[in-house]
Protein backbone atom coordinates (compact mmCIF):
# COMPACT_ATOMS: atom_id res chain seq x y z
CA UNK A 1 0.00 0.00 0.00
CA UNK A 2 1.49 3.60 -1.05
CA UNK A 3 -0.61 5.56 1.18
CA UNK A 4 1.34 6.13 4.44
CA UNK A 5 1.93 9.65 5.41
CA UNK A 6 -1.54 11.40 6.96
CA UNK A 7 -2.94 8.06 7.00
CA UNK A 8 -5.52 8.95 10.05
CA UNK A 9 -6.27 12.22 7.58
CA UNK A 10 -7.10 10.41 4.64
CA UNK A 11 -8.82 7.72 6.27
CA UNK A 12 -11.68 10.80 7.80
CA UNK A 13 -12.38 11.39 4.36
CA UNK A 14 -13.53 7.92 3.39
CA UNK A 15 -17.06 7.01 2.23
CA UNK A 16 -18.41 4.73 4.43
CA UNK A 17 -18.69 0.86 3.00
CA UNK A 18 -22.04 -0.89 4.24
CA UNK A 19 -22.26 -4.80 3.71
CA UNK A 20 -24.83 -4.15 0.39
CA UNK A 21 -21.94 -1.92 -1.21
CA UNK A 22 -18.87 -4.36 -0.51
CA UNK A 23 -20.76 -6.77 -2.56
CA UNK A 24 -21.31 -4.60 -5.06
CA UNK A 25 -16.99 -3.86 -5.16
CA UNK A 26 -16.13 -7.40 -5.05
CA UNK A 27 -18.42 -7.61 -8.09
CA UNK A 28 -17.17 -4.65 -9.95
CA UNK A 29 -13.96 -6.12 -9.36
CA UNK A 30 -14.74 -9.71 -10.55
CA UNK A 31 -16.29 -7.80 -14.00
CA UNK A 32 -13.17 -5.92 -14.28
CA UNK A 33 -10.70 -8.06 -13.96
CA UNK A 34 -9.05 -6.10 -10.82
CA UNK A 35 -8.51 -6.68 -7.24
CA UNK A 36 -8.42 -4.03 -4.65
CA UNK A 37 -6.27 -5.00 -0.92
CA UNK A 38 -8.19 -1.94 0.06
CA UNK A 39 -11.66 -1.98 -1.06
CA UNK A 40 -12.07 1.90 0.81
CA UNK A 41 -9.77 3.35 -1.96
CA UNK A 42 -12.00 1.58 -4.67
CA UNK A 43 -15.23 3.01 -3.38
CA UNK A 44 -14.01 6.63 -3.16
CA UNK A 45 -12.54 6.38 -6.95
CA UNK A 46 -16.66 5.88 -7.54
CA UNK A 47 -17.61 9.00 -5.09
CA UNK A 48 -18.24 11.74 -7.14
CA UNK A 49 -18.18 15.07 -6.13
CA UNK A 50 -22.44 15.42 -6.16
CA UNK A 51 -22.61 12.71 -3.16
CA UNK A 52 -19.56 13.48 -1.23
CA UNK A 53 -21.81 17.29 -0.75
CA UNK A 54 -24.22 15.30 0.18
CA UNK A 55 -23.14 13.32 2.73
CA UNK A 56 -21.08 16.21 4.51
CA UNK A 57 -17.96 18.16 4.46
CA UNK A 58 -15.95 15.52 6.25
CA UNK A 59 -16.21 13.05 3.04
CA UNK A 60 -13.82 13.27 0.49
CA UNK A 61 -14.74 13.32 -3.44
CA UNK A 62 -12.93 11.58 -6.24
CA UNK A 63 -10.55 14.12 -7.64
CA UNK A 64 -8.05 14.08 -6.86
CA UNK A 65 -7.97 10.43 -7.15
CA UNK A 66 -9.03 11.40 -10.86
CA UNK A 67 -5.99 13.95 -11.38
CA UNK A 68 -3.48 11.41 -10.03
CA UNK A 69 -4.72 8.46 -12.70
CA UNK A 70 -4.83 10.63 -15.58
CA UNK A 71 -1.41 11.11 -15.15
CA UNK A 72 -0.86 7.24 -14.73
CA UNK A 73 -2.84 6.88 -18.06
CA UNK A 74 -0.57 9.08 -20.31
CA UNK A 75 2.25 7.61 -18.83
CA UNK A 76 1.27 3.75 -19.04
CA UNK A 77 -0.23 4.65 -23.11
CA UNK A 78 2.97 6.90 -24.13
CA UNK A 79 5.14 4.25 -22.32
CA UNK A 80 3.33 1.58 -24.72
CA UNK A 81 3.68 3.58 -27.50
CA UNK A 82 7.36 4.22 -27.22
CA UNK A 83 8.53 0.65 -26.99
CA UNK A 84 6.27 -0.83 -28.96
CA UNK A 85 6.37 1.53 -32.25
CA UNK A 86 10.15 2.57 -32.46
CA UNK A 87 9.86 3.87 -36.02
CA UNK A 88 6.63 6.97 -35.29
CA UNK A 89 7.93 10.55 -34.55
CA UNK A 90 6.00 12.33 -31.70
CA UNK A 91 3.21 13.48 -33.83
CA UNK A 92 2.34 10.07 -34.35
CA UNK A 93 2.23 9.39 -30.32
CA UNK A 94 0.63 11.95 -29.46
CA UNK A 95 -2.29 11.80 -32.42
CA UNK A 96 -2.82 8.44 -31.13
CA UNK A 97 -3.30 9.19 -27.54
CA UNK A 98 -5.38 11.90 -27.68
CA UNK A 99 -7.53 9.58 -29.20
CA UNK A 100 -7.25 7.02 -26.95
CA UNK A 101 -7.21 8.58 -23.95
CA UNK A 102 -10.58 10.85 -25.45
CA UNK A 103 -13.71 11.31 -23.02
CA UNK A 104 -15.27 8.97 -25.80
CA UNK A 105 -13.04 6.48 -25.87
CA UNK A 106 -13.13 6.41 -21.71
CA UNK A 107 -16.66 6.40 -21.45
CA UNK A 108 -17.13 3.57 -23.63
CA UNK A 109 -14.01 1.34 -20.98
CA UNK A 110 -15.84 3.03 -18.33
CA UNK A 111 -18.99 1.33 -19.65
CA UNK A 112 -17.64 -2.10 -20.87
CA UNK A 113 -16.18 -2.27 -17.24
CA UNK A 114 -19.99 -1.28 -15.89
CA UNK A 115 -18.63 1.53 -14.01
CA UNK A 116 -21.72 3.39 -14.72
CA UNK A 117 -23.37 0.33 -12.35
CA UNK A 118 -21.49 1.70 -9.18
CA UNK A 119 -21.02 5.29 -9.54
CA UNK A 120 -21.51 7.35 -6.28
CA UNK A 121 -23.91 10.46 -6.89
CA UNK A 122 -25.78 12.87 -5.48
CA UNK A 123 -29.75 12.68 -5.96
CA UNK A 124 -29.77 15.73 -8.34
CA UNK A 125 -27.02 13.91 -11.15
CA UNK A 126 -29.44 10.99 -10.78
CA UNK A 127 -32.53 12.49 -12.06
CA UNK A 128 -30.65 14.75 -14.61
CA UNK A 129 -28.82 11.31 -16.07
CA UNK A 130 -25.55 11.82 -14.40
CA UNK A 131 -24.69 8.02 -14.64
CA UNK A 132 -24.74 7.85 -18.20
CA UNK A 133 -22.78 11.09 -18.24
CA UNK A 134 -19.44 10.86 -20.68
CA UNK A 135 -17.64 13.20 -18.73
CA UNK A 136 -18.71 11.72 -15.21
CA UNK A 137 -17.73 8.16 -16.66
CA UNK A 138 -14.73 9.05 -18.05
CA UNK A 139 -13.40 10.77 -14.43
CA UNK A 140 -14.46 7.89 -12.63
CA UNK A 141 -12.70 5.86 -14.56
CA UNK A 142 -9.28 7.89 -14.43
CA UNK A 143 -10.08 7.45 -10.52
CA UNK A 144 -10.52 4.12 -10.43
CA UNK A 145 -7.31 3.91 -12.40
CA UNK A 146 -5.29 6.38 -9.76
CA UNK A 147 -6.84 4.24 -6.81
CA UNK A 148 -5.61 0.89 -8.17
CA UNK A 149 -2.20 2.69 -9.03
CA UNK A 150 -1.99 3.58 -5.23
CA UNK A 151 -3.24 0.64 -4.22
CA UNK A 152 -1.40 -2.24 -5.92
CA UNK A 153 1.33 -0.46 -7.84
CA UNK A 154 2.36 0.21 -11.38
CA UNK A 155 2.32 -3.27 -12.83
CA UNK A 156 -1.18 -3.83 -11.98
CA UNK A 157 -2.52 -1.04 -13.28
CA UNK A 158 -0.90 -1.11 -16.60
CA UNK A 159 -2.08 -4.53 -17.26
CA UNK A 160 -6.12 -3.02 -16.71
CA UNK A 161 -4.99 -0.51 -18.81
CA UNK A 162 -3.92 -2.16 -21.34
CA UNK A 163 -5.54 -4.84 -21.23
CA UNK A 164 -8.82 -2.39 -22.70
CA UNK A 165 -6.87 0.43 -24.65
CA UNK A 166 -4.36 -1.61 -26.75
CA UNK A 167 -7.44 -2.36 -29.30
CA UNK A 168 -8.38 1.37 -29.10
CA UNK A 169 -4.74 1.97 -30.65
CA UNK A 170 -4.88 -1.01 -33.09
CA UNK A 171 -8.64 1.01 -34.27
CA UNK A 172 -6.29 4.03 -34.80
CA UNK A 173 -3.30 2.57 -36.59
CA UNK A 174 -5.88 1.08 -38.89
CA UNK A 175 -7.48 4.03 -39.34
CA UNK A 176 -10.58 2.59 -38.22
CA UNK A 177 -11.47 4.99 -35.28
CA UNK A 178 -14.34 7.35 -35.39
CA UNK A 179 -12.87 10.98 -35.84
CA UNK A 180 -14.57 13.13 -34.06
CA UNK A 181 -15.57 16.83 -35.14
CA UNK A 182 -12.80 18.34 -33.40
CA UNK A 183 -10.11 16.40 -34.55
CA UNK A 184 -11.61 16.69 -38.30
CA UNK A 185 -12.73 20.20 -38.27
CA UNK A 186 -8.91 20.99 -37.04
CA UNK A 187 -7.17 18.70 -39.73
CA UNK A 188 -9.47 20.95 -42.54
CA UNK A 189 -8.52 24.12 -41.11
CA UNK A 190 -5.25 23.59 -41.28
CA UNK A 191 -4.64 22.04 -44.73
CA UNK A 192 -7.10 24.71 -46.15
CA UNK A 193 -6.32 27.86 -44.23
CA UNK A 194 -2.96 27.33 -42.19
CA UNK A 195 -4.96 28.51 -38.99
CA UNK A 196 -6.79 27.02 -36.09
CA UNK A 197 -9.92 26.75 -35.00
CA UNK A 198 -10.72 29.22 -31.71
CA UNK A 199 -13.66 27.72 -29.57
CA UNK A 200 -15.86 30.36 -27.45
CA UNK A 201 -18.13 29.88 -24.46
CA UNK A 202 -21.50 31.86 -25.39
CA UNK A 203 -23.41 31.65 -22.56
CA UNK A 204 -23.88 28.56 -19.82
CA UNK A 205 -27.40 27.43 -18.46
CA UNK A 206 -29.00 25.72 -15.44
CA UNK A 207 -28.07 24.46 -12.42
CA UNK A 208 -24.62 22.77 -11.33
CA UNK A 209 -26.01 19.10 -11.85
CA UNK A 210 -27.94 20.20 -15.11
CA UNK A 211 -25.57 22.64 -16.61
CA UNK A 212 -25.86 23.54 -20.78
CA UNK A 213 -22.93 24.89 -22.21
CA UNK A 214 -23.28 27.18 -25.66
CA UNK A 215 -20.23 27.11 -27.44
CA UNK A 216 -19.33 28.98 -30.85
CA UNK A 217 -16.47 28.27 -33.02
CA UNK A 218 -14.30 30.62 -35.45
CA UNK A 219 -12.17 29.91 -38.13
CA UNK A 220 -11.03 33.22 -39.91
CA UNK A 221 -13.43 35.74 -39.84
CA UNK A 222 -16.53 33.16 -40.10
CA UNK A 223 -18.06 32.43 -36.68
CA UNK A 224 -20.30 28.38 -36.44
CA UNK A 225 -22.72 27.38 -34.06
CA UNK A 226 -23.50 27.59 -31.30
CA UNK A 227 -23.55 24.04 -30.10
CA UNK A 228 -25.26 22.91 -27.11
CA UNK A 229 -23.95 20.09 -24.52
CA UNK A 230 -23.77 19.23 -21.20
CA UNK A 231 -20.31 20.19 -21.10
CA UNK A 232 -17.71 22.29 -23.02
CA UNK A 233 -16.26 19.46 -24.92
CA UNK A 234 -20.01 18.20 -25.98
CA UNK A 235 -20.56 21.90 -27.15
CA UNK A 236 -17.29 22.16 -28.71
CA UNK A 237 -18.16 18.90 -30.42
CA UNK A 238 -21.50 19.84 -31.82
CA UNK A 239 -20.10 23.37 -32.62
CA UNK A 240 -17.19 21.82 -34.53
CA UNK A 241 -19.87 19.55 -36.53
CA UNK A 242 -21.81 22.56 -37.60
CA UNK A 243 -18.42 24.43 -38.65
CA UNK A 244 -16.76 21.07 -40.66
CA UNK A 245 -20.52 20.66 -42.56
CA UNK A 246 -20.63 23.92 -43.42
CA UNK A 247 -16.82 24.16 -44.65
CA UNK A 248 -16.38 20.77 -46.39
CA UNK A 249 -19.89 21.82 -48.51
CA UNK A 250 -18.35 25.16 -49.48
CA UNK A 251 -15.09 23.18 -50.89
CA UNK A 252 -17.50 20.97 -53.22
CA UNK A 253 -19.43 23.91 -54.14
Amino acid sequence: MMISRNEEQFRRGLPSIAPIRKKELLLFQKTSHIRFRRLELLNLAFSHRSFANEQGEDVDNNEKLEFLGDSVLGLVISEYLFIEYPEMVEGDFARIKSFVVSEDSLSEFARRTKVDNFILIGKGEEYSGGRKKKAILADCLEAIIGAYYLDSGYKPVKKFILEYLVPEIQKVLDNKHKKDYKTLLQEHVQKSFKTYPRYSVVKKTGPDHNRQFWVSVTVGKKIFGPGKGQNKKEAEQEAAGIAFTALAGEQQD
